[in-house]
């Protein structure tokens, strides 16, 4: 179970990371507007608050690096914290945005958290 629990975190990072790339810095090119579904002056308009969200990611994907790079105590709690909060937010995106944030946040956080809790 402890592989599986590395591999699902690390995937949960990987997705982060991704999103980063993508709000960041993809956002008024193709895959960020196919993304949002925001036409040029909508994307435009809203560059800055999707690289805001693409920080936060970075964030999530930096501790769940730093839970699997971490010995444990340390990295257990790490990676518990990082992927409660990548649940939470992915609720809460799923709720208040699109709900397409439930599968493709919520679900894997949620996965990798169940995963590390039975390893742990």
């Amino acid at each position: 179970m402890e592989t599986t629990a590395t591999v699902l975190v690390g995937l949960v990072a990987a997705l982060h990371a991704y999103f980063l790339v993508l709000e960041m810095f993809l956002w008024e090119r193709p895959p960020g507007r196919k993304l949002s579904g925001f036409d040029a002056d909508l994307a435009r308009a809203t560059a800055p608050l999707a690289a805001n969200q693409g920080l936060y990611n970075g964030f999530l994907a930096a501790g769940l690096v730093w839970g699997l790079c971490a010995g444990d105590p340390t990295g257990f709690g790490a990676r518990v914290f990082f992927l409660v909060c990548v649940v939470v937010a992915g609720v809460y995106g799923g709720i208040t945005a699109n709900r397409r944030i439930l599968i493709a946040q919520a679900l894997p956080g949620a996965l990798a958290l169940g995963a590390v809790l039975l390893a742990g």
